[in-house]
């Protein structure tokens, strides 16, 4: 998770403290859509496992909680290489 939050905070150097992990990032516009496709391949390394972009949506992306319990909890790159 820290480094995705990194990768946010470089992204958005104006950006000061800590993110919320409720804060909605498409919203806020810490994620635009020029960076998304930058975010998942962080994502996929950070899970270590490919994501499937017909198998999510983007509220899946839309928090970093939302982030974390989809693809970060434990379990969760085993569920994923299973139904894959």
């Amino acid at each position: 998770m820290e480094r995705l939050i990194e990768w946010l905070h470089e992204k958005n150097p104006g950006l000061d403290g800590p993110i919320d992990l409720e804060e909605d990032l498409i919203e806020a516009r810490l994620i635009d859509s020029m960076d998304f496709l930058e975010f998942i391949d962080l994502l996929e390394d950070v899970c270590g496992s490919d994501i499937d972009l017909q198998e999510v949506t983007i509220d899946d992306f839309r928090t970093l909680g939302r982030v974390e319990r989809r693809f970060l909890s434990p379990g969760t790159a085993s569920l994923e290489a299973a139904s894959g």
